[in-house]
């Protein structure tokens, strides 16, 4: 807790960032620079350990359970009991403290007020590392559900808790589910997915927010949507990656802490900053750019508008016909868009954290495994808004069976850069609830979401769209082979937003340069390192990602404490063969302090056959290199249209 100096003679609001990410080690830095800040402008600024993390007691059992809610509401109600406390409250976060501060805001709590939720969504099962338009995330579920395996197996501070960190810390490693157990049981939208989506009732969330995120991140799709369906919300979009606007790449940077405390002013001390008389929602159109898989800045300009669906925006189409995208249908065909099992290992990664090499490469490395149409080069230039929609007429050779969308822009010279992407589990259709066995050969009428999109496009560039039935390593793989058939026509078209200009654009916040408090110290003790690579082995036909990140190791000089981790992730397919789609995790995780030293090791794998995914998990639990726990977990979930 970070407290103004004179918080008891005169009280103040709180803010509260509430994660299980460890306050005292893994978050110590980041907090650092940001609580510090909000405390030097008149705020207690708090950070909790959610249960069973960190250095609070317990088990953690899942995300977003009823039970981090009410902990979190207990929180509030002590915040509010304190002498320092003028009984209001904010609450912020990004990712999972984005996603808890929009669910607890949906407890209606009296005493909290306002929140700023950043890269985080309203809809659980449409917009997290789960699912895609029904498609299980073969990069992301396992490696999160790993990531959270081993974070949450790592034991309390003695200095904190005292002689029982050690027997906290078994149980922990024996007791804390691998959370992809859950995860994979519920492959449909059902009350799982539902329970934590504000979605269900945006009137529960009648207090103001402020949603942040990034066009590089996974999770823009849901500001869309927040800003049309709260009641008060405001949103803001850079070109950023999943991080906070004050530190993320790519640049421009902004003062991200300026506006959350004039947005924290407005609401919890009543006082005009003037934020209100800028648009409601301002957005970051991006400058047309070459592919690279990583930038360290996005050229663009600052869009503005006071709500969402603007009328600035509208439905532009267009229709593929052979290999040629148009403005026009000219004819219609039937197109066979057979399967490619190592289709989309130049994606880039599916939530880029702003590490090297997280973005897709160029795509005519991909285009070859897809079909692909393109347009003609634009005449003039276009600015592109909001969410694209691919509608098709579809029939497939296999009951289950999904498509993929890219969009692209192809330019003057030739490099393809994926600007979306979207992918819909066919079998869902009509709903994400209710998935259906397809008929083969019968034609369906299909819409698959595309990511929502600000990209220019110039004169002389040219729009292309890429369609599969297969996309590796962001989509398990269908059961087998898929052939579909594309029927071109009046229902087969890309519907794209096209945004003008408007007189508001001119109101644009002129954003600060970034302020943080100062970072704490630490000393390096390992530097970082980062290596993603795809590897083929023609021999016997096996394509590979191999994605290994060393975030280093620190020690962090306030407290002692010495952290580290190591990841690697190995996705696996080999040609012709989606049963062969194999996800490994592993991980490495160390944190000690002088005589004290802890690490643990987790393994996690995900494969499967016709009828069934299987999934193991192993744990080890060592002190001083000496192991003193272990676990393995062993489980088979049956496919559902999946």
């Amino acid at each position: 807790m970070w407290l103004p100096e004179d918080a008891l003679e005169n009280p103040v609001p709180a803010l509260l960032e509430y994660l299980p990410y460890r306050k005292n080690d893994f978050t110590a830095i980041r907090d650092s620079a940001r609580h510090p800040y909000f405390a030097g402008h008149g705020y207690a600024s708090i950070r909790v350990d959610i249960r069973g993390s960190g250095d609070s007691d317990g088990i953690l059992l899942d995300e977003y359970l009823k039970q981090e809610q009410d902990d979190a509401l207990s929180v509030i109600d002590w915040i509010t009991s304190q002498p320092w406390s003028t009984g209001r409250v904010g609450m912020f976060g990004k990712s999972w403290g984005g996603f808890n501060s929009l669910q607890v805001a949906a407890r209606e709590h009296p005493a909290l007020q306002a929140i700023i939720t950043l890269c985080s969504t309203d809809d659980r099962y449409q917009d997290d590392v789960h699912y895609r338009g029904g498609n299980i995330l073969a990069s992301d579920m396992l490696w999160w559900a790993s990531t959270m395996f081993t974070y949450n197996a790592r034991p309390q501070d003695p200095s904190v808790v005292g002689d029982s960190w050690r027997d906290n810390w078994l149980q922990r490693v024996m007791e804390t589910p691998p959370f992809a157990i859950e995860w994979l049981s519920h492959q449909r939208r059902d009350d799982y997915w539902k329970h934590g989506s504000i979605n269900e009732d945006y009137s529960k969330v009648n207090i103001p927010v402020f949603a942040v995120g990034g066009w590089q991140d996974a999770y823009t799709d849901a500001i869309f949507r927040m800003v049309e369906h709260l009641p008060n919300a405001k949103g803001l979009i850079g070109p950023w990656a999943h991080e906070y606007p004050e530190v993320a790449t790519p640049e421009p940077t902004i003062g991200f802490l300026q506006e959350a405390v004039r947005f924290f002013d407005h609401w919890l001390k009543d006082t005009d900053t003037g934020m209100y008389e800028e648009p409601k929602f301002q957005a970051w159109i991006q400058e047309p750019e070459k592919p690279q898989v990583t930038y360290d800045k996005r050229p663009g300009r600052w869009i503005g508008m006071d709500h969402w669906p603007s009328e600035d925006v509208t439905s532009e189409k267009w229709y593929p016909n052979k290999q040629s995208l148009t403005e026009a249908m000219k004819d219609t065909n039937t197109i066979l868009i057979p399967s490619v099992q190592e289709h989309g290992f130049y994606a880039g990664t599916f939530c880029p954290f702003g590490q090297p090499g997280d973005l897709p490469a160029d795509q005519r490395l991909e285009n070859g495994k897809a079909v692909v149409f393109t347009s003609d080069a634009l005449t003039e230039d276009r600015d592109y808004f909001g969410e694209p929609v691919f509608h098709a007429r579809l029939s497939t050779d296999q009951d289950n069976a999904m498509v993929v969308v890219r969009l692209m822009d192809k330019a003057p010279t030739g490099e393809s850069t994926l600007i979306s992407w979207g992918m819909l589990n066919l079998n869902h259709y009509k709903s994400h609830e209710h998935p259906e066995a397809l008929v083969p050969g019968n034609i369906y009428d299909v819409k698959v979401k595309l990511d929502s999109l600000g990209q220019r496009l110039t004169k002389g560039h040219r729009l292309e769209v890429a369609i599969a039935p297969t996309y590796w390593t962001k989509a398990w793989p269908s059961q087998k082979p898929v052939n579909l058939t594309l029927h071109t026509g009046m229902g087969t078209y890309l519907d794209l937003p096209v945004r003008q200009p408007n007189e508001r654009d001119e109101d644009v916040r002129v954003f600060d340069m970034a302020e943080t408090a100062s970072i704490i110290e630490r000393e390096v003790l390992r530097k970082e390192e980062r290596s993603f690579d795809i590897v083929h082995r023609p021999i016997d036909s096996t394509w590979q990602v191999i994605d290994y990140s060393d975030e280093g190791s620190r020690k962090l000089m306030h407290n002692g404490v010495e952290h580290g981790s190591i990841n690697k992730n190995i996705y696996s397919i080999k040609e012709n063969n989606p049963l062969s789609a194999t996800a490994e995790c592993y991980w490495e995780l160390t944190v000690g302090r002088d005589a004290w030293q802890t690490k643990v090791e987790t393994y996690s794998k995900m494969t499967s056959d016709e009828e069934n995914f299987y999934l193991t998990h192993t744990i080890k639990a060592f002190e001083h290199d000496q192991e003193v726990a272990s676990n393995k977990w062993e489980h088979t979930i049956p496919r559902d249209y999946n």
